[in-house]
């Protein structure tokens, strides 16, 4: 079964310095029938304007991903780390007992744009940790390029839960098949462009929850930009 959530159903937050839309209910957007899937909590599509950010703030016992792009996150934290998140990189930190991290757009001009997505652990209380690499255009072109698992399988990011996170771009041609395991669950978020995912059209913002499916096939990309989560319920 597949089932299509559109972008303008999102949740929207305007706060001035920060646009963001909601793909799941958060902070003050609620709404009992999207509160997440499977263990994946959290996507919102941020936009930070210039010399604006997120102050200081804590997390714990979730696995929490960013993924910029475009313009240049500046995140610090009390475990040590001090970076810039880039378009291609994928940050991921595990909150474990608890954490506390900023995340700022330092640049004069032009806004960060970036997605924020939580997946929920499967083991709680573990030390923090931080992880970050990056990922070309050209890993993720016509395929879908493994960039987060539980066993950093393929160079990805290690997340402490049950999950698998793809990447791909797909214009003109190009096109991609997934294997699905139909005990378990699949959400598909086209971040820019347009694509066909089985045989159905989506647009930027547009996700598709897939239930009970055994393939996933990607197609009539137009300057394409998708995630794919692989979840446990």
């Amino acid at each position: 079964m597949l089932t299509l959530r559109r972008s303008g159903d999102r949740g929207y937050a305007d706060h001035g310095w920060l646009k963001s839309f909601h793909s799941f209910s958060f902070a003050n957007y609620f709404d009992p029938t999207h509160m997440g899937f499977g263990n994946l909590r959290v996507i919102n599509e941020d936009r930070i304007a210039p010399g604006t950010g997120f102050g200081t703030h804590g997390h714990r016992d979730m696995e929490i991903i960013s993924y910029v792009l475009s313009g240049s996150l500046a995140h610090q934290d009390n475990m040590g780390n001090g970076t810039a998140i880039l378009p291609g990189d994928v940050q991921r930190m595990s909150a474990g007992r608890g954490v506390m991290h900023s995340e700022f757009n330092h640049e004069k001009d032009g806004q960060t744009h970036f997605l924020q997505i939580w997946i929920e652990p499967n083991v709680r209380g573990i030390d923090p940790g931080y992880e970050q690499k990056s990922f070309t255009a050209e890993d993720k072109r016509g395929r879908l390029r493994l960039v987060a698992s539980s066993d950093g399988a393929q160079g990805s990011v290690t997340v402490h839960a049950d999950a698998r996170l793809y990447a791909g771009l797909f214009d003109a041609g190009e096109q991609a098949h997934l294997p699905l395991n139909a005990a378990r669950k699949t959400y598909v978020h086209l971040i820019r462009g347009a694509l066909t995912v089985n045989g159905q059209a989506l647009q930027a913002g547009d996700a598709a929850k897939l239930v009970s499916e055994t393939d996933l096939h990607l197609s009539h990309g137009q300057e394409a930009e998708v995630l794919v989560f692989d979840l446990t319920d």
